[in-house]
């Protein structure tokens, strides 16, 4: 069993067509497995759908907590990509006993070419075949939490060194 931690970002935000704003609505998390035809089994968890550049440190340990506190060892968690290297970090410091992967997208899902369908399906596979520890799959990559950073230049995930 996979847990999914739904906490937001650009994945699951959608165009209000009244005021031109991305906002959150709901998780299409469900959605996003239905059209994958994904058949793993999962337990779906929304902590919150929240912009990452507006989380706090209130909102990492509330994550980790849940981490912490749900019976499976792999859990796949959705996010804001602005500051998930941050709660990788979090997570990465704290928790070794489960194999624990974050993404997130670029484009929200709703869009078309959206990249939040392949990065899912990256977090999946990852989350089954990594050892214990924190990760970050972006872009077709896997990266430990505490080597990789958001490059904005390039809108990609990248190694520190």
């Amino acid at each position: 069993m996979i847990r999914i931690l739904v906490t937001g970002g650009t994945l699951d935000k959608e165009y209000n067509q009244l005021d031109g704003e991305l906002v959150f609505t709901k998780t299409h998390i469900a959605d996003i497995l239905r059209q994958a035809k994904c058949t793993a089994e999962v337990a779906i968890e929304t902590v919150m759908l929240k912009d990452s550049l507006h989380m706090v440190d209130a909102d990492r340990q509330l994550i980790l907590d849940r981490v912490r506190a749900c019976p499976e060892d792999k859990v796949v968690i959705t996010h804001g990509t602005d500051t998930m290297a941050d709660t990788a970090a979090v997570i990465g410091r704290a928790v070794t006993d489960k194999t624990v992967v974050l993404l997130g997208a670029m484009v929200p899902y709703s869009f078309v070419n959206s990249d939040a369908m392949f990065n899912l399906g990256c977090a999946f596979s990852a989350v089954q075949l990594l050892p214990r520890g924190s990760y970050i799959t972006m872009n077709g990559k896997i990266f430990s939490w505490d080597n990789v950073r958001k490059n904005r230049q390039k809108g990609e995930f990248e190694t520190l060194g």
